[in-house]
């Protein structure tokens, strides 16, 4: 089969390899689409842990094409989303039940093989089936999605709430969309996009602002902006130092900030430890999709999170190097690649 290979940081290829072989409680899934995310760049740039060569692809969608031995509540033809992350179950942070935080923890796409290939094996425990009349594409958004869910419950967003997304990407979109779910009757949308912005309003953002225009603090939370005071949550979602920075100056006196977003490895900001004291500003970092992706995959399947506006293009594992090496195209929110014909 044909597989996208990260070989070693900075070098990608589109290689040859052995179909693989499901071990005792593995199926083998057939490959329908994988959806490009940021920490593939970053795995590709070295600003993530990863245990190269190994092939990339952490968000995928396929047909079981057959089980092995033990697995029960799945069979050959049905289409599944794999929840890509699999904790030990035995470390101490397992046993409290906070498995995203496992101290073994092997991701699927990430340090064992992936879906930027035309096959995947993945444990039972890991698949979460979905309808075969849901738009195999869709499937693709079920791990993103499972992991804005993490945030917004963590969030506590509450009935009548305000929320201040910073990011149009594919999480600030999706994010917007939950809090609405979750109660939020004011959300508004950060990102330079005018796209984005619109697209985010069509999706249920009742404003969006534009930072180019102006100071953001001053847009959102001044007596004229559009959250006067602040939010009673921020989202931090374009995982970039300025909005990581903005985040907690745009929560209202008592609110949350959650940091979604993704940075390099390493990477520092500032903050200012006697303005979060004094505002008493809680900040909470959302990390992974623990016990999320069923719900995830409940939502696409219902079609009430809208996804197809989402999707920016389509291609194929040989274009997937130069798409992941690069980045994001203006406007871009979710390339997605799909490895058959």
């Amino acid at each position: 089969m044909k597989a996208l290979r990260l070989e070693a940081t900075g070098r990608l290829a589109v290689s040859r390899m052995e179909k693989p072989v499901p071990g005792p409680g593995e199926m083998l899934v057939k490959i329908e689409a994988c959806g490009i995310c940021g920490t593939d760049r970053h795995l590709f740039l070295g600003e993530f842990p990863s245990k190269p060569p190994v092939t990339l692809g952490h968000e995928f969608v396929g047909i079981i094409e057959a089980v092995s031995q033990g697995v029960t509540a799945f069979r050959p033809g049905m289409r599944v989303t794999g929840d890509p992350n699999i904790a030990c179950g035995r470390c101490p942070e397992c046993r409290r039940g906070r498995v995203n935080l496992c101290r073994n923890l092997q991701a699927i796409g990430i340090h064992r093989d992936g879906g930027f290939a035309e096959y995947v094996c993945m444990p039972e425990q890991q698949a979460f089936e979905l309808p075969q009349s849901l738009a195999p594409l869709h499937g693709a958004f079920c791990e993103p999605l499972a992991c804005c869910l993490h945030g917004v419950d963590l969030a506590k967003i509450g009935a009548g709430a305000s929320v201040a997304v910073l990011g149009g990407g594919v999480i600030g979109l999706l994010v917007v969309q939950l809090a609405r779910l979750a109660g939020a009757t004011r959300v508004v949308l950060v990102t330079r996009n005018a796209d984005k912005r619109r697209l985010a309003e069509d999706l249920g953002a009742t404003a969006t602002a534009d930072p180019s225009a102006g100071d953001v603090v001053d847009l959102v939370t001044a007596d004229h902006g559009l959250l006067p005071g602040g939010a009673d949550v921020v989202i931090e979602c374009a995982g970039v130092a300025q909005t990581m920075e903005q985040a907690p100056l745009l929560a209202r006196r008592g609110g949350t900030v959650v940091i979604l977003g993704v940075m390099p490895q390493g990477a520092r900001i500032s903050m200012q430890p006697f303005d979060l004291l004094f505002r008493e500003i809680k900040l909470v970092n959302s990390f992974l999709n623990p016990f999320t992706h069923g719900r995830a995959a409940d939502l696409i399947a219902s079609g009430v999170i809208k996804v197809e506006p989402l999707i920016s293009r389509r291609i194929g594992l040989d274009d997937a190097p130069e798409a992941i090496a690069n980045p994001a195209r203006s406007g871009e929110i979710r390339v997605i690649v799909v490895p058959g014909p």
